[in-house]
Parts: C-alpha cells; structure tokens; sequence
C-alpha cells in the first residue's frame, strides 16, 4: 500500500461516519481482526508469547495489517493488549493461554496502588514506531488507537485476574473508596498517556474497550467508573473517540456521557434502541452477534442487513461486530461481510 492510491486520511469512510457526517457506505472493520482468526496470524505468532509480540513493532505492524490486507476493512485496528501498558509500568503480570492476563501482586490497598507509577512514552518507544510504521504502510486507511478503560483494568489488577463476579473489585469500590478512586485516577492517566503516544505517532481514532463494565450498575458505573472515563476521553478530542462495553445495554446513555463520539454497542440491543439512548450527534458501532459468522450464509446476510437498517437511525454508523472476532471464524466469511456492507457480494 502506498499513499499515492489513497484519498487522505481525513476523508476516509470511516472517519466521516465517526463524524456523523454523509458516507457512500457505512465503514466496516472487526474487534479482534487482528489476529485470532487467519491462519497467517497464528503461523507469525507461532512460539511468540503476547506480550513480547505487543512489543515488536515488525510484528505489530504485520499482524496489524493481515486483515487490511485480507478483507479490505475500512479502519486497521492496532494490535496491543489492554495489560501492555500496565506491564511497561513494571506491574508483575503475564498472559496466560487460555487463561488471560495474570497478575504476581493484586492492587488490594492504598500502598499497593502508590507503587504504580505513572506511565512515560519511554516506557512504550516500541508503540510509537510500531505506529509510525503502520501509518506508512496504511496510507489513506485509518489507523484506531487501542486501550482498555481504568475499570476493566482495575478489575484485572485487583481481582489478579480474569472473574466471573468481580467480588473483590467490588467489595473494593464500597468498602474503601478513596483508595479505588485513587486506582483508578492513576490508571486513567496511564491509559491516556497510551492512546497519545498513538495519536502522537499518528493513529486517526482511538477506541477505549470497558470490556467489563457491564458487571456493574447504572448507579454504580456513575459513582464508580464514569469520572475516570471521561477523564481519559476528555484528553483525547482531536481525533474520533470511540467507547466500548459488554453487556452494557441497560447504561449506554451513561456511557455516552463519559464523552465519546462513536459508541459501541454489543449484540445485545438493537442500533436504533441504542441511539435514542445515547441520544443525538453521536455515531454507533456494531453489532453483529460473533457467532452468527457460523450460519449458513443466508442467514448471515439477513442480519447484516437488519443491523445496517437499524444503524441508520444513528447520526453515523460503523459497522462491527458486537464483540471480538471468534478463533474459528472462516475469515472468508469476515471478507464477504465486508463486500455486503460496501453494498456488493463476494463468491
């Protein structure tokens, strides 16, 4: 790829849509296109643990670009994990395979949460150039900033792990709240410093993933989760914002006023319900349910086709899937999604 093929950056489908602006077509790309699925995903990173992937940037720039290249998405999405940059501030984790992200010290006390220091762009030299190599390769395709938000990391920290109930994230936030304030002030500022660095280096949008807020309450997420939020969107509002969450349907107006520009919905609740929730002047993304990439290809299509209908009561819409791309997923499948909602048909 080269510049020189592509219209700017600026006026790409996907940025106008993420600016409620008029598109030819809604945009298309997948959570989790990056990877997972292709074969020639698993072949480069075949004996490479992730962490030490997320901090390749040959890697990160090849694995970013498979799917651009594979299935002639709309947005490349930047191959890191939420954990990244809390590893670069020296926390003691690893992901585990077919576990997730394990940490050596769980966050339980307002000690445990002053050792967590700030984060530097020098703690993270190998996401700029990993970005600056992307935005080369990328020419007029945008290139999404990746983060997780401070609550799903706070749970990640102070749970040590991976859970169902998030009972200690929980009993944390009732029982001593100014020390999860405090966690999550901190993580607020190590998740923005992160997504600048990728502005910095030249990423047109970021995405914020809040994978586990969903576990909680409207009321909760208000008190608990929202300040810290928007405290890392607030910082953010020279390029496209886009928030997302499980299982979030019964708080998306809440989201919404963390300050993104494109929400995120997942399967869930239908686009149309989701917009009058969030309200005017802001974009959606989804919501494809994943597993319906293993239907029988009519079926496929007519859902995709009544998630396009219902996305068009949105100032804009980005079409996605409502959560990651599944490992078994037939990436040809993926490609014919993106001819459908391009408005033609693939073989």
């Amino acid at each position: 790829m080269t510049t020189s093929t592509h219209a700017p950056v600026d006026q790409s489908v996907f940025l106008r849509a993420c600016r409620g602006e008029p598109v030819p077509h809604p945009p298309v790309w997948f959570m989790r296109q990056a990877g997972r699925s292709l074969p020639e995903y698993r072949k480069i990173r075949a004996g490479i643990p992730m962490l030490e992937a997320c901090r390749r940037p040959d890697l990160v720039c090849e694995i970013t670009l498979q799917p651009v290249r594979r299935l002639g998405v709309d947005a490349a999405i930047f191959f890191s994990d939420i954990v990244v940059p809390l590893a670069a501030v020296g926390v003691d984790l690893d992901i585990v395979p077919g576990t997730g992200p394990v940490v050596g010290q769980p966050v339980r006390s307002a000690a445990d949460v002053d050792r967590l220091r700030p984060l530097t762009p020098a703690d993270v030299e190998y996401v700029s150039e990993a970005v600056r190599l992307l935005v080369a390769e990328l020419g007029g395709i945008p290139l999404i900033g990746f983060a997780g938000a401070p609550f799903t990391l706070a749970s990640y920290l102070v749970e040590g792990g991976p859970s169902r109930t998030y009972a200690r994230t929980k009993a944390l936030m009732y029982g001593q709240p100014d020390v999860w304030h405090a966690l999550c002030a901190r993580l607020a500022q190590i998740t923005r410093e992160f997504l600048e660095v990728q502005i910095a280096a030249g990423a047109s949008a970021v995405q914020l993933f809040d994978s586990w807020a969903g576990a909680l309450s409207e009321a909760d997420y208000r008190s608990y989760v929202l300040p810290h939020s928007a405290a890392v969107l607030a910082g953010l509002d020279r390029v496209p914002r886009i928030h997302f969450g499980v299982g979030t349907g019964h708080m998306l107006g809440a989201i919404a006023e963390a300050g993104a520009d494109v929400v995120g919905v997942d399967w869930r609740t239908p686009l149309d319900v989701a917009a009058a929730q969030i309200g005017p002047g802001r974009a959606v993304q989804g919501n494809l349910d994943p597993t319906v990439l293993f239907a029988p290809w009519e079926f496929v299509e007519a859902q995709v086709r009544r998630v396009l209908a219902e996305g068009a009561a949105a100032a804009g819409h980005v079409f996605n899937l409502g959560h990651g791309v599944l490992p078994d997923t037939d990436p040809d499948i993926l490609g014919r999604v993106v001819d459908l909602v391009h408005g033609g048909s693939r073989p």
